[in-house]
Parts: C-alpha cells; sequence; structure tokens
C-alpha cells in the first residue's frame, strides 16, 4: 500500500467561531500548509479567506499570497487550490417574490476560475492541482443548493486543462461520479483521473465503506482515487481508504478534532493519518513520489 495524504488545511465554511485556530490570513494559511507538510502531507487543499472577516474568499492576491509563501519555504509539496466557490444559490423563503437570497455567489464557468488564471500568469505560482466539484447537490438540510451543471463543467474541465493543471474530481453522490465516466469518455481529462470521494457532507453521499466500496466499484478503471470522512469519521475513513487501496485526506477543512473534547491542528491530524497508514503496513508517499504516481511535473521556483 503506497499512500499520498491531502491535507485541506482550512476550508470555506464558517468554522472560524468555532474552532480557536482556523487559518484565516495568507500567512497563517502558508504556515498551516507547511506544517502539514512537515508531518507527512503530500499535497495541501487551499482556499483562502478574508482576512478581515474569516469567511471564505475568492480574491486572486489572497491565492497568490498563500501560494507564494508556500513555494518560498523549504518544505516540497504539492498545491491544490480550490476552484469550489462561486456556485451557490441561497433560496429565499419567499420564492414568489425573489429566488436569490443573501449569501447567493454565482459566476459563470470560466469566471469561477478568476484566480487560477490570475496565479498561472507567473510559473512560480501555478498550481499543480485544483479541484473540480462534479455536480450540483443541496448542500446541507437548510437553502443552499451548489450549481454546476454539466455545461458549466465541460467549459471548466477543458479550460483547466488549458492551463496544463490536473483537476481533483469531487464526487459527493453517485452521479456525480457518473458525470466523471461521461467526462473520460468525451476525452476532457488527460491522463488518469484523479478522483477525490467526499463522504458525509450533509445532502451528499454517507460515510459508509458501502457507499466507498460502491464508488470505488463505479470509477474508471484506471483512476486513482482518495476519500475522505467529514468529523468523527475522519480516521475511520483513512483507515476505511486505505484498506481499500485508496488515498487519504484529512484537514481543519474537514474536522476541527484530534479526539473528543480536544482540538486538532492539521499537523496533528496529518500525524495521526500518517501512524495509521504505516500501523497498516502502508507507505506514505512523499510529494515526490505523489507527482510520480499523478502524472505531475515539479514546478518551478523562479
Amino acid at each position: 500500500m503506497r499512500t499520498f495524504v491531502t491535507c485541506a488545511v482550512t476550508g470555506g465554511a464558517d468554522t472560524v467561531s468555532r474552532h480557536p485556530r482556523i487559518p484565516v490570513t495568507p500567512r497563517e494559511i502558508a504556515d498551516a500548509s507547511i506544517a502539514a507538510a512537515k508531518a507527512g502531507a503530500a499535497i495541501v487543499h487551499i482556499h483562502a479567506r478574508d482576512p478581515a472577516t474569516g469567511q471564505q474568499s475568492r480574491d486572486p492576491e489572497l491565492f497568490a499570497e498563500i501560494v507564494s509563501l508556500v513555494r518560498d519555504s523549504d518544505v516540497d509539496v504539492i498545491i491544490n487550490i480550490s476552484c469550489g466557490m462561486a456556485g451557490d444559490l441561497v433560496l429565499t423563503d419567499t420564492p414568489s417574490k425573489q429566488i436569490a437570497g443573501q449569501g447567493t455567489d454565482l459566476l459563470g464557468p470560466i469566471e469561477r476560475l478568476q484566480h487560477l488564471n490570475f496565479l498561472c500568469r507567473e510559473s512560480r505560482l501555478k498550481p499543480e492541482l485544483c479541484t473540480l466539484d462534479c455536480g450540483s447537490m443541496n448542500f446541507g438540510d437548510g437553502n443552499l443548493v451548489y450549481l454546476a451543471p454539466a455545461t458549466y463543467l465541460r467549459s471548466m474541465a477543458q479550460h483547466i486543462r488549458s492551463l496544463g493543471i490536473k483537476p481533483e474530481l469531487e464526487v459527493f453522490e453517485l452521479g456525480h461520479l457518473v458525470f466523471v465516466r461521461k467526462m473520460v469518455a468525451e476525452g476532457l481529462l488527460d491522463g488518469s483521473p484523479l478522483i477525490q470521494f467526499c463522504l458525509g457532507i450533509p445532502g451528499g453521499a454517507p460515510a459508509e465503506p458501502l457507499v466507498l466500496e460502491t464508488f470505488k466499484r463505479l470509477a474508471p478503471e484506471d483512476s486513482i482515487w482518495s476519500a475522505f470522512g467529514i468529523g468523527r469519521d475522519q480516521m475511520r475513513f483513512v483507515t476505511q481508504a486505505v484498506a481499500q487501496g485508496g488515498n487519504v485526506r484529512v484537514g481543519l477543512e474537514d474536522n476541527l478534532y484530534l479526539e473528543k473534547g480536544v482540538w486538532a491542528d492539521n499537523d496533528t491530524l496529518v500525524e495521526r493519518a500518517v501512524g495509521l497508514i504505516r500501523r497498516m503496513g502502508g507507505t506514505v508517499l512523499t510529494a515526490a513520489d505523489t507527482r510520480q504516481k499523478l502524472g505531475l511535473k515539479k514546478p518551478t521556483r523562479t
């Protein structure tokens, strides 16, 4: 078992009020990414947050500062930039008067990738990976719907490929996986598909072993996959994924606690995952190993 670990260091949800050490500023997010890499993460999954409010941000300058700080460190880690913003439709309780309510953040497909375009202007800031959420879904049990229709996804996949970035295909339910297979059949993806099975998110597929097994069986044959469960299921799904030949994701985006009543940090979650993998007899891949596995080229620092 040769496993790479991804650390999702901050996410975009409103967790700042729920955890005393959620990384917010570019320096905090970069430092958390570096610490996670030193603990054994080969990939860091990065969102940006507004330093003044702590809320998720699409500001390209914030992403650029984070990536610059990570790349200027002496730590080798693969950078995976979130592209899951600007698809939020928050429905009002009075749709006959107005459908979109406060919190709605909707842009067209290419506009959702503005921060990628900005980063790709400099080779030293260009990420090796970015996420692509592979379908629409309810988020939670309220009024939030994430919109990612097929026409948008095809345009985004084509644009991401034109930038020379490998997409990590985020799959929250089986319909998303069906669309991944369709993109493969249509030639929209280069190389082996990289798929992230996102389990336990309210509105999506539950974090159950049977679900993971089903996802694995329905994924394209040559795909490389990773999986995570949220909250208390995070470490349980480290062992589930490794046992089924997959890779793993941990981090404060998905789970705030190391154990009951004990706040986690990104590096402590990575350390816990690394320990589990090794106790199962597995090998934890470095960033260099993972690049080779995924067919990536190490970015230049100039």
